[in-house]
């Protein structure tokens, strides 16, 4: 009995010197990112020197490289280019949406071109407005009120939901194959409410796809901001009807190619085990990329410069992924994917940061291979760095055609409350990023990679 208490007490023992031990070690990356991080200024010239970077441009050709110096600067062992192809659209000229029904004030409202949509004819299209709040609506509605009118998506962010991302899960449809189904009903274009429940005068892009299944009908899409829709359903509600001229120019040219960045620091145990960090290179043309994905992409770059500069020297393959095309195509995230297949590359994790550089809230697991228990285990080594939750579920639009070979994916969480303030608007910009809320997201995500690799068997 005597050997079995000294047996176990020497686990006990063992366990709390190994998290004391950890809990010290995370105070020293927590202090390297708040004192030697260079995430802040990489993100100002990311989004200040180059700015809106949007796949097949010369802007996002433009950060490729600039990724590829960030990575060599911050200590990556190896940087490559992974080629992959992506969509080329342009927006072109300043779009015009006015109110134009007789008797009506009339004025320019503010509107922005969905990414992907077809432009307008030439002159643009004049025609009455149709509103409806729903997808059944519109199919009630049918061909015979439909046809030859603009269709207006009245939908907007449910308030009462705690979480504004279920909001724009709710919402985005109407964005993406809104079109097609006013389309299919004969509809010449689209209008929708802008993915927000801010009320201001700043739309919000976005992409959107032509669904040749509900119709083989291109028409034009566009999202409003939230005082421009206020303003159509004004003028409902007054007259009863609504007449808009819309006219956009933007244009969609053949694919083009580009590259994923990634960058490696070897193991010294396992180096042909992957535990991988990643956002998103590319971001909409209308502002900065800042918060969506500049954040990401500097946060991400620092877990080279974390392990390099603190003399870290992982057990396994650490590497960064700076994915090109997350906004309209996913062509960086399925190249990788294809490589990681045909390679068959054995991934440890996989973690994406694409939800802006606000406060550190936790993290979202699988529960994959045990990734989600074993993570879970460090709860109170994150509780005094502010992170409440590590949650079941997580991962990232480029890290999620992973999960097919079976990698556990981690989705990081900042406070996500003014996320959808600026999400893909012109005030997705630089000074709208605080440095400590970014440097702590990064201090968040450095460590975790730190602890996969510590532990992972």
């Amino acid at each position: 009995m005597r050997v079995y208490f000294l047996f176990f007490a020497f686990l006990f023992s063992f366990e709390i010197n190994a998290q004391t031990n950890d809990s010290i070690m995370l105070r020293k990356i927590y202090d390297h990112y708040l004192t030697e991080s260079k995430s802040y200024k990489n993100l100002e010239y990311l989004a200040t020197k180059i700015g809106g970077r949007l796949s097949g441009s010369k802007k996002a050709e433009e950060a490729v490289y600039w990724a590829k110096k960030a990575l060599y600067d911050a200590g990556a062992d190896t940087v490559y280019l992974q080629p992959c192809t992506v969509p080329h659209w342009e927006r072109g000229g300043k779009e015009i949406c006015k109110v134009v029904s007789p008797g009506a004030k009339n004025g320019q409202l503010a509107v922005v071109a969905l990414g992907s949509s077809t432009c307008t004819p030439k002159g643009g299209i004049t025609a009455d407005v149709v509103r409806v709040r729903s997808f059944d609506e519109l199919e009630k509605l049918g061909e015979s009120k439909i046809k030859g009118k603009i269709v207006f998506y009245d939908v907007a962010f449910d308030d009462k939901l705690i979480t504004p991302g279920s909001a724009y899960g709710a919402t985005v449809k109407y964005r993406t194959i809104g079109a097609s189904y006013a389309a299919k009903y004969g509809a010449v274009a689209t209008v929708v409410r802008s993915m927000t429940n801010v009320r201001n005068n700043s739309p919000h892009t976005g992409n959107m796809k032509y669904d040749t299944a509900i119709s083989k009908l291109k028409i034009p899409a566009l999202a409003l901001s939230y005082v421009a829709a206020d303003r159509i359903c004004a003028e409902f509600d007054l007259f009863g009807k609504v007449k808009l001229h819309i006219e956009t120019f933007c244009k969609t040219f053949p694919d083009a190619p580009s590259f994923n960045v990634i960058g490696e620091i070897k193991g010294s145990e396992k180096p042909n085990e992957y535990i991988i960090s990643g956002g998103h290179l590319d971001s909409w043309d209308n502002g900065q990329g800042a918060h969506d994905d500049g954040a990401g992409i500097v946060q991400t770059i620092d877990v080279m410069g974390m392990f390099k500069k603190m003399g870290i020297k992982p057990r396994h393959t650490i590497r960064t992924v700076c994915f090109m095309n997350e906004e309209n195509g996913l062509g960086g995230a399925n190249a990788y994917f294809k490589e990681a297949d045909e390679k068959k590359l054995k991934h440890i994790a996989a973690l994406e940061t694409d939800a802006g550089g606000y406060t550190p809230r936790g993290f979202g697991v699988d529960t994959t291979k045990g990734m989600h228990k074993m993570v879970s285990k460090w709860a109170p080594l994150f509780k005094p760095y502010f992170i409440e939750h590590i949650k079941i579920g997580g991962g990232g639009a480029d890290i999620g055609p992973l999960e097919k070979l079976g990698v556990p994916c981690i989705g990081f969480e900042p406070d996500n409350q003014r996320y959808f303030d600026i999400h893909h608007t012109a005030d997705d910009t630089f000074d709208k990023v605080n440095k400590r809320e970014l440097e702590l997201g990064a201090s968040a995500i450095g460590s975790l990679i730190y602890l996969i690799d510590k532990y992972h068997p």
